[in-house]
C-alpha cells in the first residue's frame, strides 16, 4: 500500500511523510476516526514509507522488496494485532490471539484495507461472538516486539480496534509502550478512542483522521468504479465521508439496505399502533448477533437526524441515498423538535445497553413500545 493509493486525507498524508523525512516518528501512533476514513489504509502506507530502501516524492516506492513484502503482507517487521473470537468447541484453556485467525485476516487485507468490523466477524464465522483482543495477543506482542528487527530497520506493529483489548492486554501493551524497543512504531487504528486507557492515550501521539471529502470520494468513484459524474455525485454525498459506504452504497445487497427496511417497518407499525406487528419485529431482530444490532441502531440514529434536517428544506444538508430520501418525504415530518433529542438519544440507549450484555429481546421490545408514543409529539 502506497500514500498514493489511499482515498483523500491528503492533510494526514502530508503531515505524517513530514514525521518520517524529519525522523520525527513518534514511537506510539494513535490515528482516530470513524469506519471507512482510510485508518488501516494510512497505517499500511506509513508501514510501506517508514520500511522502503528506497522512499521519494513523499512516498514508497512501491517495487523494493520490502514494498512488495508488505504488499503481500509478508514482511518479518511488520505485526498485526486485532480483535478474535473463541470459535465454537475451542479449548477454554487456549489463550486466543491475532495469529488464531492469520489466514482470515490476510485473505481480507489483500482485498481492500477499507473494511469494518462486521465483515471482520463474517470472516471469522463469528455467530453472537463478540471479538476482542486479549491476555494471548498481549503475549503475543510482547514476544514479537522484543525480536530484532531482520532488516536492520524499523519493527511496525499496527493494531486495529485497540478499544477492544481487555484489561490484561492493554496493560502488556502500556509496558511496550513506555519502554520500547529501539525503532519499534506502534500504530493504532481507533474508532473509539475514549475507549482507551488514559496512560496508552497519553503515551501516543493522536492524529484525528477527518471524513474523506465529498470531491475525493467522488473522483475515486468515477476512477475506480466507472460511475457517471452524476451517480458519483450523489453516492458521494450520501456515504458520510466513508469510502467503505461509497463502495457499500453500490451493492444493491449491502447490509444498509437491510436496516432501511427495518426502519421503515418500525416507524410504520409503530404510527399503526400494531403491537402484534411490533413483537414479530422484535423477535426478527433479536435473532440478529449483537453487533449487527448495535450497527442497525447506529443507522437509525442517522435516518433520525436526516429525516430532522429534511424539514428544513435545503438539500445542501441531506446524505440520503435515493431510496431513504423517497421514503423521507412522507415521513420526515414525525420527526421534530419536540422528539428528536428523545428518540436519538432511546436508540442509543439501547446501543449502549445491548453493547453491556442487556436482554436484547426485552431492550428492543421496550424501544419500540416508547416509539409508540415519541412519534405522536409535536
Amino acid at each position: 500500500m502506497r500514500y498514493s493509493e489511499v482515498i483523500g486525507q491528503r492533510d494526514t498524508i502530508t503531515r505524517l511523510v513530514k514525521l518520517c523525512d524529519e525522523e520525527r516518528m513518534p514511537h506510539a501512533l494513535l490515528l482516530t476516526g470513524d469506519t471507512g476514513y482510510g485508518k488501516m489504509a494510512i497505517a499500511l502506507a506509513t508501514a510501506s514509507y517508514l520500511l522502503c530502501s528506497n522512499p521519494h516524492d513523499g512516498d514508497s516506492c512501491g517495487e523494493c522488496p520490502a514494498c512488495k513484502m508488505i504488499r503481500r503482507l509478508e514482511h518479518p517487521d511488520l505485526h498485526f494485532s486485532y480483535p478474535v473470537i473463541r470459535p465454537t468447541g475451542e479449548a477454554a484453556g487456549h489463550k486466543m490471539a491475532s495469529d488464531d485467525f492469520a489466514r482470515e485476516w490476510k485473505e481480507m487485507l489483500t482485498e481492500s484495507p477499507y473494511f469494518s468490523i462486521n465483515k471482520w466477524l463474517n470472516a471469522m464465522g463469528a455467530a453472537n461472538q463478540q471479538a476482542t483482543i486479549g491476555v494471548g495477543e498481549g503475549e503475543s506482542l510482547l514476544h514479537k516486539m522484543s525480536l530484532k528487527s531482520s532488516q536492520g530497520g524499523y519493527k511496525l506493529s499496527i493494531i486495529w480496534l485497540p478499544e477492544r483489548m481487555n484489561g490484561d492486554c492493554a496493560n502488556s501493551l502500556l509496558k511496550l509502550i513506555e519502554e520500547p524497543p529501539s525503532k519499534t512504531v506502534f500504530i493504532l487504528c481507533s474508532e473509539k478512542p475514549e475507549m482507551l486507557l488514559e496512560t496508552i492515550r497519553s503515551r501516543t501521539q493522536r492524529i484525528d483522521m477527518r471524513s474523506i471529502t465529498i470531491p475525493d470520494i467522488k473522483e475515486a468513484l468515477m476512477r475506480l468504479r466507472g460511475l457517471e459524474e452524476e451517480t458519483a455525485q450523489r453516492v458521494a454525498r450520501a456515504s458520510d465521508g466513508s469510502w467503505l459506504n461509497a463502495t457499500e452504497l453500490l451493492n444493491a445487497d449491502n447490509e444498509n439496505a437491510l436496516f432501511l427496511d427495518l426502519f421503515m417497518s418500525l416507524m410504520r407499525l409503530a404510527f399503526k399502533r400494531d403491537i402484534a406487528g411490533l413483537k414479530r419485529w422484535t423477535d426478527n431482530v433479536a435473532a440478529m448477533g449483537r453487533e449487527k444490532q448495535r450497527r442497525m441502531l447506529t443507522y437509525f440514529v442517522h435516518m433520525v437526524r436526516e429525516n430532522f434536517m429534511y424539514n428544513f428544506g435545503m438539500p445542501e444538508l441531506n446524505y440520503m441515498t435515493k431510496e431513504e430520501e423517497n421514503f423521507s418525504t412522507r415521513f420526515a415530518r414525525f420527526i421534530n423538535e419536540a422528539n428528536v433529542i428523545e428518540i436519538t438519544e432511546l436508540f442509543e440507549r439501547v446501543m449502549r445497553d445491548i453493547g453491556q450484555n442487556a436482554n436484547a429481546r426485552m431492550e428492543l421490545y421496550d424501544m419500540c413500545l416508547q416509539i409508540i408514543v415519541l412519534l405522536i409529539r409535536k
